[in-house]
C-alpha cells in the first residue's frame, strides 16, 4: 500500500476536516483528539465537498452540509437518510507528528493514532 504523506499531525484541527488531494483522489483528513480519519471529500448523494460540514466527535461521523447525511469516519456508510451509498475510507497514519494517508480505498475501518 502506498501511504502519501499530507501535513503534519499539529496542522489539523482537533474536531475538524481538511481537504487533501491524496493521489488520485480527493480526501476529508479529520482529526479527533490523537485519531486521524480520511474518507472520500464527495457526498455519495449530493456529490458535494463534505470537508464543509460539521464533525461530530462523539459518533466518528461527517455530516454533508447540502442534505445532512452523516458518514461514519470508520467505515464510510451514511448513518442517516438522504445518501445510502458509502463513501471511500482510507487508510491513515500519524508516524513522527506527520499524517499519511492512502492512495487507494481500504475495504473497512482505517484510522491512525498519534503517539
Amino acid at each position: 500500500m502506498t501511504m502519501h504523506r499530507v501535513c503534519a499531525f499539529a496542522d489539523l484541527a482537533d474536531g475538524a476536516a481538511a481537504k487533501f488531494e491524496v493521489g488520485h483522489n480527493t480526501v476529508a483528513v479529520v482529526r479527533i483528539g490523537n485519531q486521524v480519519y480520511a474518507i472520500g471529500n464527495r457526498c455519495s448523494h449530493a456529490d458535494v465537498e463534505l470537508v464543509d460540514g460539521e464533525v461530530d466527535c462523539d459518533t466518528k461521523q461527517l455530516e454533508c452540509p447540502r442534505h445532512g447525511s452523516a458518514f461514519s469516519l470508520e467505515t464510510g456508510v451514511p448513518n442517516t437518510l438522504p445518501a445510502t451509498q458509502p463513501v471511500p475510507v482510507f487508510v491513515a497514519e500519524v508516524r513522527d507528528g506527520e499524517v499519511f494517508v492512502s492512495t487507494q480505498a481500504s475495504g473497512g475501518t482505517a484510522s491512525g493514532v498519534a503517539q
